[in-house]
Formats: C-alpha cells, sequence, structure tokens
C-alpha cells in the first residue's frame, strides 16, 4: 500500500461558507487520479462535512470502484455514546451511509484522557474487538489526540489493537503538548501500525512565513521539480518515519492531489540535507515569542493548585507560532489540575525552575488567551 491516504475533511465545496455543499464530481475526478496513480487508501468520518462525507466517499469512490480494489477507513463518533448500544446504533448507520459490508480500518474516533474514561465505561473497545471477530472490519484501532502517557495507558490497556492514528509532523515533533515525538515512540514501543494526521498541521506548514520560505526557496532551487513545495516536505517527513504506514492528506482540489500523487507515487524519504533544513525552519518557526519551557515538571511538583504549567506553555506556543488555539487539549490537560487562572501567586514554581521563567506572569498571559471568554 503506498503512504499517501486521502483524508476526506477537507473536500472539494460547491459552496465555500456550507461545509455539507461538497462537489461531488470533482471529488469523482480527485478519486480517479488518486486511483489511477496506484493509491488506494481512504479516510472518512462521521461528522466530517456535517455528516456527508460518509455519503460522499460511497458517491465518489465505493460505486464506481470494486471493493477489494480500496481500503477505506472510518471513525466511531464516541463522543456521541452516552451508553453500550449506542456503538451498534452508530456502526450500522456508518456502514449504510457508506454503501459498505466491512471497513478495512475501523477506529474510536479522538481519544484523549476524558472520552476514554466514557469509552471503557461503555465498552468502547470490546465493541469493536467484536467486529473484528465478526468480519465487519479487519484491523482495529483508534484516533488520538492527548499526550505521550495517557496513549502508553491506553495502549498498556488495550495491547488488542492493531494500530493508531497519530497527529505528526516536524512542527509537532518536540512539542510539549502534542507531543507528536514522544507519541510515535510510545506506539513503536507498543509494536502497532502508525497512521498519520495533520502532516501540514491544518495548513500552517504550506505557507511558511518570509524567513522560512528563503531557506526552502534557497535549497530547492537547483533541483527543478514544481513537485517540491513546503506541503510536500511536510508529509514526507511524516512518510519518512519509519513503522509510519499511511500518511493522510485532506486534499480540497484537484490540483492538491495532483501535486501530492506526483512526489508520493514514487516515494523517496528525506536526505540528510532535508532533515537539516527543516531544523532550520523549525527553529524559525519556534522563534515567535515562545516560551523556553522544557517540559522538566519540577513547577508542577510544587504548584499547591497542581496547575498543569508545561502543558499549558506548551498550548501557548502553539498558538505564538501557528496563531491557532485548541479548546480541547485545554479541556483535557485542565482535567484533575487547576486552571490557569487559579495560580496563587506563590512563587514556588518559578524557585523551582530550572530556565528561570517568570511563570506567574506567563500563566496570566496563558489565561488571557484561554480563559478570557470563559470569565
Amino acid at each position: 500500500m503506498k503512504k499517501l491516504g486521502f483524508g476526506t475533511m477537507r473536500l472539494p465545496l460547491l459552496n465555500p461558507d456550507d461545509a455539507a455543499s461538497i462537489d461531488i464530481p470533482q471529488f469523482k475526478k480527485m478519486a480517479d487520479v488518486f486511483m489511477g496513480r496506484g493509491f488506494t487508501y481512504f479516510d472518512t468520518a462521521y461528522p466530517y462535512h456535517q455528516e456527508h462525507s460518509e455519503e460522499a466517499v460511497r458517491e465518489a469512490v465505493v460505486k464506481r470502484f470494486p471493493r477489494d480494489s480500496f481500503v477505506l477507513a472510518d471513525k466511531m463518533p464516541i463522543l456521541r455514546v452516552t451508553k453500550s448500544e449506542d456503538y451498534q446504533v452508530f456502526f450500522d448507520e456508518q456502514l449504510k451511509r457508506c454503501g459498505v459490508e466491512y471497513f478495512d480500518y475501523y477506529l474510536l474516533h479522538n481519544l484523549g484522557r476524558d472520552r476514554y474514561v466514557n469509552t471503557e465505561k461503555c465498552g468502547g473497545f470490546p465493541f469493536i474487538e467484536k467486529l473484528k471477530r465478526e468480519g465487519y472490519v479487519k484491523n482495529i484501532g483508534f484516533s488520538f489526540h492527548d499526550d505521550a502517557q495517557t496513549l502508553d495507558k491506553i495502549l498498556t490497556d488495550h495491547p488488542e489493537v492493531d494500530f493508531v492514528q497519530l497527529q505528526i509532523n516536524y512542527l509537532d515533533w518536540d512539542s510539549i503538548a502534542i507531543q507528536s515525538g514522544a507519541c510515535y515512540e510510545i506506539a513503536k514501543k507498543h509494536g502497532k501500525k502508525i497512521m498519520v494526521m495533520e502532516p501540514i498541521k491544518g495548513g500552517t506548514l504550506a505557507n511558511l512565513p518570509e524567513a522560512a520560505m528563503e531557506k526552502f526557496n534557497s535549497f530547492y532551487s537547483s533541483f527543478g521539480d514544481d513537485a517540491l513545495t513546503p506541503a510536500s516536505l511536510a508529509i514526507r517527513y511524516a512518510a519518512s518515519l519509519n513503522d509510519v504506514q499511511v500518511v493522510l492528506s485532506g486534499m480540497s482540489d484537484i490540483n492538491q492531489l495532483d501535486n501530492n500523487t506526483t512526489y508520493m507515487q514514487d516515494f523517496k524519504p528525506l536526505s540528510e540535507d532535508e532533515y537539516k533544513l527543516v531544523d532550520e525552519i523549525t527553529e524559525i518557526l519556534g522563534s515567535a515569542g515562545t516560551i523556553q519551557c522544557t517540559s522538566c515538571h519540577y513547577c508542577l511538583e510544587v504548584c499547591p493548585k497542581n496547575i498543569n504549567i508545561p502543558e499549558y506553555f506548551g498550548l501557548y506556543n502553539m498558538h505564538a507560532v501557528t496563531g491557532k488555539k485548541s479548546n480541547m487539549y485545554y479541556e483535557r490537560f485542565s482535567m484533575n489540575h487547576g486552571k490557569a487562572s487559579e495560580c496563587v501567586k506563590c512563587g514556588l514554581c518559578e524557585n523551582n525552575c530550572p530556565q528561570h521563567i517568570n511563570i506567574r506572569e506567563r500563566l496570566e498571559d496563558f489565561a488571557t488567551l484561554y480563559e478570557q471568554e470563559e470569565k
């Protein structure tokens, strides 16, 4: 199986203001090119495109190609599950929406420390294991957005899963918040196949700042290959990792698909010099007003409010680099921890910080960013 997967979360639209208005004729053309160039993996989910992605996959792919010629992944919407019986209801609906009798890969969607509690309570893992035994799915796993410690716990509790889907890109590799690198190592430790999502970080790594683009253009100026773009560098970075089976790209038009399939058709891992280029670009991206926290957790050891300072600072840094917030991560990181605004200004954290960060002041900045609307 070729390493590029077609993510159907950002399909072409007839009306850019209406996520449900999927341009099916263009999607069909994209599927034709994708399959024609030897790629087979399609990834969808219950809520994508206001619950119309699965139907679009049925129209553009399932109805038009033999079932054994493509690989289909779908995801159980665990956020909507309130009782055990819900799993079967959602799964039956997904089979109908997609027009298939089985899924090649089936995932519990977006597990983290919060949703894991309810998934355990309602029996999510036994349910997908039963689907595999009965032949309704071939491989079982979950997509994941949380820290490496939580991933390790889930995989330790559930060795029966075949794979995990992780957010991996070079910007998040050493991120305190996303922990791409650490999560990758945990999945490897447990011997799981790895599917990659967000290799371009929602477009951030396709639109580099001027200083980073100068580095990029200078490096590739002599290659004479239009397919070598910032997006291609990011996707190839993820695909170059050992144990990665598929890298998903949410392609929104035929040009993006043409570009991605061109350089991934005969995939070449990053060279040593390209890895150095990635390091240089990452350094430029990371210099945008970030907090120089190393996540040693010494501050957390002495905080009387048990405020999750390192991971909050990781979220702050993510916003400083990309301009994007993640309330989902904040909710997860604050589980069983104090919120940033609960800091009592005692200063114990700063006395314990090897980096001498003005933690009290930076927590105020973080609280303004993430909690201002809540007050």
